[in-house]
């Protein structure tokens, strides 16, 4: 089984399934010619023609717009947002459009869409371009949120994003892109959307993670036993596994690189703290950015979480 990163994994998902299913069309801005921003898109344009991977203009309203009329009539598109700070500029057709159709044809017609993007910080580029801005994605009914943290999960999540009748928008944390390998299988194989993963179990404190951050949760130093939790979807939430573990633990620490007002571990303490408060022994934590606009290159490092951090917050939790 080949050891591949999550370029390469993303790469042989688009591959596989443009060879399984004709409808599946690839478009954004110079996914074609120059195999996108990151080389995803490598060498798909020479397989499958121009008709099928379609370099567009520069407009995410236009890219996303197309796209909707395209899946509203049979096809199954896969549209790219260089980065997520410029997926901002297709908010209107996401909100407005794409994750209403169902409900405003009565079921007539669905949107099987899949919006890529790159996000989150790491790779000291400018600001827009290290956006972690996914609680805005979360807040409205019928968009789907993914976030994979490997290759493993990239390929089969974005399987199952590709074949799903609503919207999907899917997150690919830059900074991972090739930092890591892990061994994917070359065949097909999905991973159900809202479901989470149990990335290793522990006894005394629940932690949950996604992205790059799961990343640096595993890097994490604690003499504590941690269970570790990879939601995958973001929306819809897999709430059964979280609280199944909160209950078990009694203590939970969120971790995100997302700016803590407003963000997702929000909900997911508000949620715990409505569910499950009888079982809680500590207050819930959160380690996130701080409520700062995303700094430039040099205090990206300041900005993140650290496993510093991670470990006080284990520790805080613990001494209750």
């Amino acid at each position: 089984m080949a050891r591949l990163t999550m370029v390469q994994a993303i790469n042989q998902a688009l591959s596989q399934e443009m060879a399984r299913d004709e409808r599946v069309v690839l478009l954004g801005e110079d996914v074609g010619r120059d195999g996108g921003v990151f080389r995803v898109s490598e060498g798909l344009l020479e397989r499958f023609g121009a008709e099928r991977v379609i370099d567009t203009p520069l407009s995410e309203s236009g890219i996303v717009g197309a796209a909707i009329g395209m899946a509203a009539y049979g096809l199954r598109p896969v549209a790219e947002i260089q980065f997520m700070g410029f997926i901002y500029a297709a908010l209107d057709q996401l909100y407005t459009h794409a994750a209403r159709l169902r409900t405003r044809s009565r079921g007539r017609f669905t949107c099987p869409l899949v919006v890529r993007a790159p996000y989150g910080a790491g790779i000291k580029a400018p600001e827009m371009h290290e956006e972690s801005s996914e609680a805005l994605l979360c807040h409205l009914p019928g968009i789907k949120v993914v976030v994979p943290s490997g290759p493993y999960s990239a390929k089969g999540l974005l399987l199952a994003a590709i074949r799903d009748p609503d919207p999907v928008v899917f997150l690919e944390p830059t900074r991972l892109y090739r930092m890591l390998r892990e061994e994917v299988p070359e065949g097909d194989y999905t991973i159900p959307l809202g479901v989470a993963r149990i990335v290793q179990p522990g006894r005394d404190v629940t932690v949950v993670a996604w992205g790059s951050m799961l990343e640096r949760v595993l890097k994490t130093e604690t003499p504590h036993s941690v269970e570790l939790i990879d939601p995958q979807t973001l929306t819809p939430f897999d709430w059964d596994t979280l609280l199944a573990s909160v209950r078990k633990t009694g203590r939970l620490v969120i971790v995100h690189e997302a700016v803590k007002s407003g963000g997702l571990g929000a909900e997911i303490a508000a949620t715990v703290a409505e569910e499950a408060i009888l079982q809680l022994r500590a207050p819930v934590l959160r380690v996130t950015a701080p409520d700062v606009v995303l700094p430039l290159p040099k205090l990206i490092d300041s900005y993140l979480p650290t496993t510093g951090k991670i470990r006080t917050a284990i520790d805080d939790v613990m001494r209750y």
